[in-house]
């Protein structure tokens, strides 16, 4: 479950701090804090020694010290929550009440195990009559103080981003103490975290079974239905889950959230006006209403909800962003202010700053300051980068693999496998590169349905890769040579009903995951009567896109313009294969041709999937249907060229991404 990568920034070196901890411990202060100042002297950005640092500093009471070796430690380690607890300590020691207040908050919000922010927050909320507040803190530290020690250091370990520490633990108490159900939460959570689904859904359900009455394990097993887009389970299980506890409005907000998954909007848009009444001040639901809104069209609506969230929360950049990518909102000057105040701020956690920083990059890019909108979206990608764990060597090596693999003898020994359901149009490419205006285009005519980018095939993908370390040699693509033509069938079979719940009755479906270009050859044997559609963009156009796209989830080779450069090419690279071994099944339309000329590449799309002409798909536009990707808005317009070349206003900052691409894909 834990990656190379992960456990070799978890695992100590017989760390420094902890020796420092030690004598700390000890009431040697001098000693913990000569250690790792000797330290800090050649890794001044060592999280762990500035931490020791600044606690000897407070407990010596060098507060102003302390602030300033925390906000070194904050530039270095943005949503360290211990790091906020310590300024919350150094701010009460001051009397700044109301900045104590506030960095205590912020140490919860990135480390719900902190016990001691807990208890503090129970206290100067209960003081200050903020009493529903209080609550929520009194709750939640009773939960905390019910586990045992280890379990809150597995918990803490994990919002951490230590996640070697924190499986270890969680194995090692396991190993212990036998079937413990919180122990097996904190491992589901660990699955879903690397998406490892399978295992999550089976250590959740292990949950229910031995403790029906955990509603909490009931809650998380939800949320991995949802992932996994199994969004009918889901629902029933959100409404088992408020039938044990009725008056909880989070779990009603689960059901919500599930009925806006299947697409039953009124009935969810009716549950959150009915809890936003006891939940006045949640900015999440104010959020999760808009963009509920947002995707049946109701845009005027959705803007006052994203806005409501972000007066709740003021520097909530997911508000913000939400706002910009509607992509026809333009932000107020105070609106622009308050985005670069709460940016700058060292109270801000990291997913807030690089949605601002995104918001940010679309305001002034709207406003045609160019130099200051690249400057915020490189740095908003920067911020994304970190957080994940995406190696563009290792996408390559992937891609290279479907080219060795996936040869003409392999479907030659394959001919005639798999289910032979005609239905399925997979549309595959890059992100931002036209998808979800083809599938608009498609999903006007009477006979297609439109659903959602859909991960079976990136599931499929997965179970056959198996359980492996990121240094193992990968087992898929190898081993499709191995599977019988009944396998293939099975799967194309699984497919098809798995498939089912999003379709609403039509002849054909479209399924619209962008990555599934990867996948063309395990289609191709389980689904041979599939249609697969190439939604090809320029390079330089559908690269920049990307990188000023915040997605939210995925496409993690986005977030840099070398890392979408390579991922680009590999993906041309990787077309021109399935071209070569597969011709004739895959349908190239470029973006702007569309938009050059509508109708003769509608009728093209019709024709290759075996279609009649029908007018709705000239005028996609004027379709209701729901669409959730960050087109939704655009594709309710008519065609229109502006987009095309915007890139080129971010021209003098692109010389990363054409030396990448090469001059073949870069002038293309």
């Amino acid at each position: 479950m834990t990656t190379p990568e992960q456990a070799s920034t978890d695992r100590p070196e017989t760390s420094v701090a902890d020796q420092a901890k030690a004598l700390l411990q000890a009431g040697n202060l001098d000693a913990a804090a000569k250690l790792v100042n000797k330290r800090l002297v050649d890794h001044p950005k060592d999280s762990e020694a500035l931490y020791v640092l600044a606690v000897c500093q407070r407990f010596q009471s060098q507060t102003p010290s302390a602030l300033e070796t925390l906000d070194r430690l904050l530039e270095a380690k943005p949503g360290f929550g211990r790091a906020f607890q310590e300024q919350g300590y150094c701010f009460r020691a001051l009397g700044r009440h109301p900045d104590a207040l506030r960095a205590f908050k912020r140490a919860v919000e990135c480390n719900p195990a902190l016990i001691a922010s807990w208890k503090i927050l129970t206290e100067i909320q209960t003081q200050t009559g903020q009493l529903y507040d209080a609550g929520i803190a009194q709750m939640q530290l009773e939960w905390l103080n019910s586990l045992p020690p280890e379990l809150v250091s597995v918990w803490s370990f994990l919002h951490e981003g230590l996640i070697y520490k924190s499986e270890q633990l969680c194995r090692a108490y396991l190993q212990v103490h036998g079937h413990n159900v919180e122990a097996m939460r904190v491992l589901a959570e660990l699955g879903a975290r690397f998406f490892a689904y399978d295992d999550a859904e089976f250590l959740l359900e292990s949950c229910i079974e031995l403790k029906p009455e955990y509603l909490m394990a009931r809650y998380d097993y939800v949320r991995v239905l949802s992932k996994r887009q199994n969004f009918e389970r889901a629902l029933q299980e959100a409404e088992t889950l408020c039938d044990l506890a009725p008056e909880n409005s989070h779990f009603k907000l689960l059901v919500a959230h599930q009925k806006v998954a299947t697409g039953r909007f009124d009935e969810a848009l009716a549950i959150y006006d009915d809890v936003i009444k006891v939940l006045s001040k949640d900015h999440d639901l104010s959020l999760a209403r808009g963009h509920a809104l947002k995707y049946i069209g109701r845009q005027e609506d959705a803007i006052q909800s994203y806005r409501r969230a972000y007066g709740l929360k003021p520097d909530l950049g997911d508000a913000f962003w939400s706002l910009a990518n509607l992509k026809t909102y333009r932000f107020t000057d105070p609106e622009i202010a308050q985005m670069k105040t709460g940016e700058a701020s060292r109270y801000v956690t990291t997913p807030d700053r690089y949605h601002l920083c995104f918001a940010l990059g679309k305001a002034f890019e709207d406003r045609g300051d160019y130099a200051q909108s690249f400057g915020y979206y490189d740095r908003g990608n920067r911020l994304k980068r970190e957080e994940l764990n995406y190696s563009a060597s290792r996408m390559s090596v992937d891609l290279a693999a479907q080219i060795e693999h996936c040869t003409p003898d392999l479907f030659e020994a394959k001919r005639g496998s798999g289910h032979t359901a005609p239905d399925p149009i997979f549309i595959v490419g890059l992100p931002r590169a036209g998808s979800t205006l083809l599938e608009q285009i498609l999903a006007s005519h009477s006979q297609v349905d439109g659903t959602l980018e859909l991960p079976n095939i990136p599931a499929l993908a997965h179970r056959l890769d198996g359980r492996r370390r990121v240094d193992e040699e990968a087992i898929y693509p190898g081993n499709l040579s191995e599977l019988s033509l009944e396998d293939l069938a099975e799967f194309g079979q699984a497919y098809s009903a798995e498939t089912a719940i999003h379709r609403k009755g039509a002849p054909l479906f479209i399924d619209k995951m962008p990555n599934n270009f990867r996948h063309i050859g395990l289609i191709h044997m389980m689904l041979p009567n599939a249609k697969i559609i190439d939604a090809r963009r320029g390079a330089m156009g559908c690269c920049f896109s990307g990188f000023k796209q915040l997605f939210a989830e995925g496409q993690e080779f986005t977030y840099g313009l070398e890392e979408i450069g390579r991922y680009y090419k590999g993906y041309v690279a990787l077309m021109d294969h399935w071209d070569r071994v597969l011709p004739g099944k895959v349908l190239r339309v470029n973006y702007e041709d569309v938009v050059a000329d509508l109708e003769p590449q509608v009728r093209r799309l019709l024709d290759f999937c075996g279609l009649p002409f029908e007018e709705g798909c000239i005028n996609f536009h004027k379709n209701d249907r729901a669409v959730r990707t960050a087109s939704s808005e655009q594709v309710r317009q008519p065609i229109f060229t502006s987009g095309l070349d915007q890139w080129e206003n971010f021209s003098p900052y692109l010389d990363p991404l054409r030396q990448v691409l090469g001059p073949e894909l870069a002038l293309g």
